[in-house]
């Protein structure tokens, strides 16, 4: 029988990712660049095993009596496994953060004085159910200096590994350290506590999941942490709105992927434009579960009565909270009670009432006439994003390569004292 060494302890590969980041930390954009790249090249040559993997995972949730959505976060095709690729590579092409001086000045007794753009170290990443996660945090970390320190769920262990491999191959095959993308195999929730406790080996946590996973990070993190938010999402239809362009902007963003959150779960409509649009929305939304208030179910005969818990609910799902307002007022209100703080869009013809929701919404995004499932760091030109910061320290919003940097001041001297 052949003996196999017991799996590395969560802080011996915390301590092995913090030795990779220091190598990462000065790699140049060229070297950084073409791991990106062989990686893209790996993923797309070795898919088969990737999807033998994927399937491994898809079987054991079907048969677990997983949810629809949470099948569709973990299933992986062709398709999808093109658009990681063409993720690594988009990252690749874009400019390196690292090094980049934020400004500078130079005092008048000479000190010269720069804050430059540096790495943070070691990132780690816990995350549920979403295989492609995997390889999007490594080409952010990679890009940024960074060492990936991923740990994903149980649902989805099989994929991540293959991903995981591949990623590491790429980066050796470079000269940089495998260990700049390590992932932890030990799924349990013991393990996952345990991840979030590396204090001095850790240099940020983002958590990528729903709010149990969020409550743990509350509970039990003891390393900073940039906290990735559930988004209830509202779309206000504001009584000078287009109302074709309402139709189009809910339909979207309610039903283009509902399992996501930047899709829109919460419908604002003014009750003057109500009559007209409501029971257009309806039909352009077939198959989509409505719970409305009374003056909405007056309009939508099919929708049943919402409840308090329905307006504070990311549903995640063909389902959407309909209520109508009195005025612009009336609907900041109702947002401000309800928003998780990551996005909010308005659909109106009024730059008055644009200029006012913009202001006085408090969110990561607001939007004004465009659908809420364009706040993405692809779509915002960052890049595979590694998460939406629904707070407000050091990240806000989609989370590209800057937001993976911390400043240095960096000052240079002739030789003064302070006195």
């Amino acid at each position: 029988m052949v003996a196999h060494d017991p799996p590395a302890s969560i802080p011996a590969l915390a301590a092995r990712a913090k030795a990779a980041s220091r190598v990462v930390a000065t790699a140049s954009t060229a070297v950084k660049d073409h791991a990106l790249l062989l990686a893209a090249d790996l993923l797309e040559a070795r898919a088969d095993d990737v999807l033998a993997a994927n399937a491994v995972d898809i079987s054991r949730a079907e048969a677990d009596g997983v949810s629809p959505t949470v099948v569709d976060r973990l299933r992986l095709d062709r398709s999808r496994i093109a658009g990681m690729a063409g993720g690594l590579r988009n990252v690749a092409t874009l400019p390196d953060p690292v090094g980049e001086v934020i400004d500078g000045w130079v005092r008048p007794n000479g000190l010269a004085i720069r804050r430059v753009r540096v790495p943070l170290g070691v990132v780690a990443i816990i995350y549920e159910n979403r295989p492609n996660v995997t390889s999007d945090a490594a080409a952010l970390c990679l890009k940024s200096g960074n060492a990936a320190f991923l740990r994903g769920s149980g649902g989805a262990i099989a994929s991540n590994t293959a991903i995981a491999a591949i990623l590491r191959d790429a980066v050796a095959k470079t000269g940089l350290p495998a260990d700049a993308v390590l992932l932890v195999e030990d799924t349990s929730r013991e393990a996952a506590v345990e991840f979030m406790r590396q204090r001095g080996l850790v240099d940020c946590l983002i958590p990528r999941g729903g709010p149990s996973l969020i409550q743990s990070i509350l509970d039990n993190a003891t390393v900073p942490y940039v906290i990735d938010g559930d988004g209830n999402c509202h779309v206000y239809v504001d009584e000078s709105a287009d109302l074709d362009m309402a139709l189009a902007i809910v339909q979207n963003a309610k039903t283009q992927r509902p399992s996501v959150c930047n899709a829109a779960e919460s419908l604002l409509v003014h009750r003057s434009v109500a009559p007209a649009f409501l029971p257009r929305m309806a039909e352009a939304l077939e198959g989509v579960e409505l719970v409305a208030d009374p003056a909405a179910q007056a309009l939508l005969p099919g929708a049943a009565k919402a409840t308090e818990e329905d307006w504070a609910t990311e549903f995640l799902a063909l389902k959407l909270a309909v209520r109508v307002v009195d005025s612009l007022d009336a609907a900041i209100d109702h947002i401000a009670r309800y928003t998780s703080g990551h996005s909010e869009a308005i659909v109106t013809s009024s730059l008055e009432s644009a200029e006012r929701f913009t202001r006085e919404v408090d969110a990561a995004a607001v939007l004004v006439n465009a659908s809420t499932r364009f706040v993405d760091g692809e779509e915002f030109g960052f890049g595979a994003e590694i998460g939406i910061s629904t707070q407000k320290l050091h990240a806000r919003g989609p989370m590209g390569l800057q937001q993976l940097t911390t400043a240095k001041f960096v000052v240079h001297g002739t030789g003064q004292v302070r006195t």
